[in-house]
């Protein structure tokens, strides 16, 4: 394994001034199967950490953690604007996920979740799967995310693909005064497991969307979805993408496609997509503000996901969750009004909601202990 054996962090205090928004960030190191892996937890005002697990080939230590701190503070205000009973957390483990898995490297992981005493519940993200967690579970209760054999709620991309339409019926809302999909036309980027689900959505609603991704049989299988389908799709290259000329931009793929570049290409009156950290900077945000674009901010629109892993702790129900996915409407025109009504940025309008959620909760309790268990988590 490919592992990282020093950080360019050469002075504790340094590593220490990194971790400031940070409750707790745990090193974890065994020899014996090779894992090196960080938990960071970020904040538990609003319950235990929750937070994914990847795992990939990081250059460095410091790499590693810039990654895994950031990640976990943006759980964080994405638990709050679900109105999930969590915080925020994130673990990453350094390694090549083609070559580096073994089931006792995640049994190792497992054991090191399950030392927090439930401060912090994980499951897959990218690099990992959700065999792998598999392993995990038989040294700990503290993951979300499990096949439906294992009582999980099963694909989570079903409720993020459902969050993601009623955040564009919102963003149709606000545009519009009328939410109806077929009345807009949009550029899908990314047919994975999410977009392609997107992108059928909006042809079945009767849609027209011009649609690109690294795969052409993707583009292909939804070019003939299409055919069945009141809508139309017509397929165009990486960087064609950008330019179309539609009314919603809908980035389902890579983080940071809303950049200095981009926005100068940009031709949309909207932007309502799946892909996380869709603005490589917030200031990115405020030039969309003011070029008259409509953001909505990719943690409230792409949270169907984390609702379904946080609702299995009462047991998996999957019309629970398109319940409370459905909620993504309110929420998300709730942050454009508000950003309207103080001329903010959505991205800001959305941080400020997020902080009120967590500063109110301050009031009632600090961070979260197993001592305070709360009566959903069942499997404890």
């Amino acid at each position: 394994m490919g592992l990282v054996k020093e950080s360019s962090i050469t002075d504790d205090f340094a590593l220490l001034d990194k971790m400031s928004e940070h409750e707790q960030v745990v090193f974890c190191n065994d020899p014996s199967t090779g894992l090196q892996a960080i938990i960071a937890i970020h904040n538990t005002t609003l319950g235990p950490a929750l937070g994914g697990c990847r795992m990939e080939a990081y250059q460095s230590l410091d790499e590693a953690l810039e990654d895994v701190l950031r990640l976990s503070k943006g759980m964080t205000y994405k638990c709050a604007a679900a109105d999930v009973d969590f915080g925020g957390g994130k673990a990453v483990i350094i390694g090549d996920p083609n070559t580096d898995k073994t089931p006792e490297l995640f049994r190792s992981f497992g054991q090191f979740v399950d030392s927090l005493g439930g401060r912090f519940y994980t499951g897959t993200d990218m690099g990992t799967t959700m065999d792998d967690f598999v392993h995990a579970m038989r040294e700990t209760t503290n993951i979300v995310g499990i096949p439906e054999a294992y009582g999980g709620g099963g694909d989570s991309s079903i409720p993020t693909s459902k969050g993601i339409l009623y955040g564009i019926m919102a963003t149709n809302k606000m545009l519009f005064g009328n939410d109806d999909l077929n009345q807009a036309t949009y550029a899908v980027q990314g047919l994975g497991k999410v977009g392609f689900k997107v992108a059928e959505g909006l042809l079945q609603a009767g849609a027209k969307i011009y649609v690109t991704d690294i795969d052409e049989e993707n583009v292909a299988e939804i070019l003939e979805k299409a055919k069945e389908t009141s809508g139309s799709a017509h397929p165009v290259s990486s960087e064609g993408i950008y330019s179309q000329n539609v009314d919603i931009f809908v980035p389902c793929a890579f983080g940071g496609v809303i950049n200095d570049r981009t926005i100068e290409e940009l031709n949309v009156k909207a932007i309502a997509g799946s892909a996380n950290n869709q603005l490589l900077s917030e200031q990115h945000g405020v030039e969309l503000a003011e070029k008259g674009i409509l953001y909505a901010p990719d943690y409230i629109i792409n949270s169907g996901g984390l609702i379904q892993v946080a609702d299995e702790l009462y047991g998996a129900n999957k019309e629970r969750v398109l319940i409370k996915t459905k909620e993504i409407y309110n929420v998300l025109l709730n942050v454009y009004r508000q950003a309207k009504l103080k001329q903010q940025s959505t991205m800001e309008a959305a941080n400020h909601i997020c902080e009120n959620v967590l500063e109110n909760r301050k009031r009632r309790n600090s961070f979260y202990t197993r001592s305070t268990k709360p009566k959903w988590d069942i499997r404890n």
